[in-house]
């Protein structure tokens, strides 16, 4: 009788059997369900309040993903380091020679980026309950913040082609329209004139379909400016 076989059949199940009770032991599937879910929850009203206090003129939604995504990603990966002193060494070197090449136009969505990731990590630390307040209380300030309009107006430039004769209804829609607005350049040409405005404004005014109204613009448009001071 060949008994070899079957020591060999015996030790492989019960490497497999020790390996799957020490993974077990660790992080269990209903635990990792469980903090996935409470990820992509946080992480959708993450985007949500992203959304709604968006101020820019051109929401992207692909950033409110990311947001989800920033958010799924380092609860798991959290997790892991929490049960393995080697792997969180070697995920921290690791992370230390990654470099993000796309660049961020608004500070405050580098903000929104650092409150998916602290969630992410304290999701993955197993403070659910403190998860969910905190992102309670940042959620309400910012919502607070967006209607006491704690932050200053945007500026944009604003850029004009139009027949001179419609110079002077432009200036009076602006003066109605725009309370913060400076003059930056005037072109006249055989063709047309150009006329380049910086504005302050926030996302609820749409001046490019005020001034298309005007008789006499031929087109508008709106370019989101980094001013001097940064704003």
């Amino acid at each position: 009788m060949n008994t070899s076989g079957l020591t060999t059949s015996g030790n492989v199940s019960s490497t497999l059997s020790a390996w799957f009770e020490q993974q077990l032991a660790n992080l269990s599937p209903a635990g990792v369900a469980m903090a996935m879910v409470f990820a992509f929850v946080v992480g959708l009203i993450i985007a949500f309040v992203y959304k709604r206090c968006y101020r820019g003129v051109l929401y992207s939604p692909s950033f409110a993903v990311t947001l989800i995504m920033m958010t799924l990603v380092t609860t798991p990966v959290v997790m892991c380091i929490g049960s393995n002193v080697a792997l969180s060494m070697g995920m921290v070197g690791a992370l230390s020679i990654v470099r993000f090449r796309t660049a961020v136009k608004d500070p405050l969505d580098t903000a929104y980026m650092f409150w998916a990731l602290t969630m992410g990590i304290v999701l993955g630390a197993g403070q659910y309950l403190i998860a969910i307040v905190v992102v309670g209380i940042i959620s309400a300030i910012m919502f607070l913040m967006n209607i006491l309009q704690f932050s200053s107006p945007n500026a944009y430039l604003l850029v004009l082609h139009y027949d001179e004769d419609a110079e002077y209804d432009i200036t009076q829609q602006l003066r109605r329209s725009v309370k913060h607005r400076r003059l930056r350049s005037k072109t006249v040409t055989r063709a047309g004139a150009e006329m380049t405005y910086e504005v302050r404004l926030d996302n609820k005014q749409d001046l490019v379909a005020l001034m298309l109204n005007i008789e006499g613009v031929h087109d508008a448009t709106l370019v989101a400016c980094q001013t001097e001071s940064g704003s």
